[in-house]
C-alpha cells in the first residue's frame, strides 16, 4: 500500500498491559515503514502509560470515548460524536486496525475518516475498504497483528518486545529489595493475580509453588496490582514459608526492574507474563485458557507455558513445579541481565501525558 501522507492512526482499544506490549512489533514495523509519520494510537484512556514509555513508536493517544460495542467503553452517543469529530479533524492518511477480527472495530476504523485503511475481517463479514486480509484464526497475537501491517506495506522487522526501564525504576526496585532484607538473596517471583478470574490459577497451587521455591533457598516475592492484593494474601496465608508481598507497590517499569533481578518468574497468563518476557526474565506461565498458543510468550525456551488437558483446564501443581525445576536448571543466574540486554529509557513525548501504571 502506497501512502504518501504523514498521519497514521493505529486502532487497538484493549485494556491489558499484555494487549499493548504484544503490539510493539507491529508498531515497530509501522514506524520503520513510515519513519517521518505522526503515529497516533487510537486506544483506551488507560493507554497513556504505553505512549509515554514508547515515544519512538507512537506520538500520541487519541482516547476512544462513547463508542458502543467495545466492552471497556461506556456507550454515550454525544461523547462518541465528539470523539469521531476529533478523529476526523486529525485528517489521517492511513488507519490500521490491529484490535482483532473487526466486528466492531472495522466500522470504527472507517469512521475515523482516513484516506486509506488496513485491517482484518472474518469470512462472511463486511469487508472494509482498503487492504483487508482474512483474520488469522490461529497463531500468536503478535503474528496476527504483523499480518495486518504487512498488508499495509510495512516491513517485518522482528517479533521482539522490549520494556524500557528507567534508572529511577531500577533504584526503586533496589530499595524494595533492600527494605525487605533480601540483598544478596536469589529472588523468585510469583504473580497469582489476573484481571480475569478465568486466568487465575488457584491460590493453594501457587502456595505449593512458592513453598517449593523457598525450600530451594529462594526469597519468594509476590507481585500484583492493588486490586490483586487479596489474591496475594490468599497465597501467603496458605504458604508455610515467608512471602514478600509487593502487590500495589510496583509500576510497570518497577515491575520490570524487579523481574530483571529474579532468577525465575511464575505467573498467570496475564500482563506480568509479558513484562517478564520483555525484560528477558526466565518464566513459567500457567495457562488455563483454550488459546495457549495465542498469548504465551513467543520464546518457549526462556518462557515455559504450562496448561492442562484438555485445553482450558488448569494444570496441577506438580506439573508447574516440574517446569519450575526445569527452568532453574536451564537458566542459571545471569548477573546484570536486565542492564545489559533490556534496559532502556522512557522519554516524555510532546502532546502526551503518563497516567498511573500497573500490570
Amino acid at each position: 500500500m502506497s501512502v504518501a501522507g504523514r498521519r497514521i492512526a493505529v486502532l487497538r482499544a484493549l485494556p491489558g498491559v499484555g494487549d499493548l506490549l504484544c503490539a510493539v512489533p507491529a508498531l515497530r514495523a509501522i514506524r520503520t515503514g513510515h519513519p517521518a509519520a505522526t503515529i497516533m494510537l487510537v486506544g483506551l484512556p488507560s493507554a497513556w502509560w504505553f505512549v509515554h514509555r514508547y515515544p519512538d513508536l507512537v506520538d500520541g493517544l487519541l482516547p476512544v470515548a462513547g463508542v458502543a460495542g467495545l466492552p471497556e467503553v461506556e456507550p454515550d452517543a454525544v461523547r462518541a460524536v465528539r470523539f469521531l469529530r476529533r478523529a476526523q479533524a486529525e485528517h489521517f492518511d492511513l488507519a490500521v486496525q490491529i484490535h482483532g477480527s473487526g466486528e466492531v472495530t472495522n466500522p470504527l476504523m472507517t469512521l475515523l475518516g482516513a484516506r486509506h485503511h488496513a485491517s482484518a475481517h472474518r469470512p462472511g463479514q463486511w469487508v472494509p475498504p482498503g487492504a483487508s486480509i482474512e483474520y488469522p484464526g490461529r497463531g500468536h497475537e503478535i503474528d496476527r497483528m504483523l499480518a495486518v501491517v504487512a498488508a499495509a506495506g510495512c516491513p517485518h522487522v522482528g517479533v521482539g518486545v522490549d520494556l524500557r526501564v528507567t534508572a529511577d525504576e531500577h533504584r526503586t526496585a533496589a530499595r524494595l529489595v533492600e527494605r525487605a532484607g533480601l540483598v544478596g538473596r536469589q529472588l523468585a517471583c510469583i504473580h497469582p493475580g489476573a484481571s480475569r478470574p478465568d486466568r487465575r490459577w488457584p491460590a493453594e497451587r501457587f502456595a505449593e509453588v512458592g513453598d517449593h521455591l523457598a525450600d530451594r533457598g529462594f526469597a519468594v516475592v509476590a507481585t500484583g496490582t492493588t486490586r490483586e492484593r487479596p489474591g496475594v494474601r490468599a497465597v501467603a496465608h496458605r504458604m508455610r514459608s515467608r512471602l514478600l508481598d509487593l502487590s500495589g507497590h510496583t509500576s510497570i517499569g518497577v515491575l520490570g526492574a524487579v523481574y530483571g533481578r529474579a532468577r525465575l518468574v511464575v505467573t498467570n497468563d496475564t500482563g506480568a507474563s509479558h513484562v517478564a518476557a520483555a525484560v528477558g526474565a526466565p518464566s513459567v506461565v500457567v495457562i488455563g485458557s483454550a488459546e495457549p498458543d495465542r498469548w504465551a510468550p513467543l520464546d518457549r525456551q526462556r518462557h515455559r507455558a504450562v496448561s492442562g488437558a484438555p485445553p482450558g483446564a488448569w494444570p496441577g501443581a506438580d506439573a508447574v513445579i516440574t517446569a519450575v525445576d526445569d527452568q532453574l536448571g536451564r537458566w542459571p543466574p545471569a548477573r546484570g541481565r536486565l542492564d545489559r540486554a533490556r534496559a532502556g529509557r522512557a522519554h516524555g513525548a510532546a502532546g502526551t501525558r503518563p497516567s498511573g501504571e500497573g500490570p
